[in-house]
């Protein structure tokens, strides 16, 4: 029973893992992890906010928070995917901050207890 119990929980902990992808010079930063669809879209849209984007769109119902700072347009988009999880992607149109991005995903990450 105790060799079930610690086997289950390292199973629960492997498939908690989170996986990053930054494709090179799109501007783009995507996250996947089986959080909540809420809990996500909310880290999205508090870690605009926390860099001092003004936010224009927030709008869970299609998953997309759009904010501006100086020329910069940082879109996220937030989907619930078939296998359970959560896929958040930053996008940033006009002027490129590639630091603007990092910012932003490293709020991100701290909202969601990273």
């Amino acid at each position: 029973m105790r060799l079930s119990l610690v086997a289950s929980g390292a199973m629960l902990a492997l498939s908690a893992c989170s996986y990053y992808e930054a494709p090179a010079g799109t501007g783009a930063f995507t996250v996947m992890t089986p959080a909540s669809f809420d809990r996500n879209f909310s880290a999205a849209a508090g870690a605009m906010r926390d860099q001092g984007l003004a936010i224009s769109v927030e709008d869970p119902v299609t998953g997309v928070v759009v904010g501006s700072l100086d020329s910069n347009t940082v879109t996220a988009g937030v989907r619930q995917q078939a296998d359970g999880n959560v896929r958040v992607q930053f996008d940033n149109k006009g002027a490129y901050d590639p630091a603007l991005l990092e910012r932003i995903s490293r709020s991100y990450n701290r909202r969601m207890g990273r």
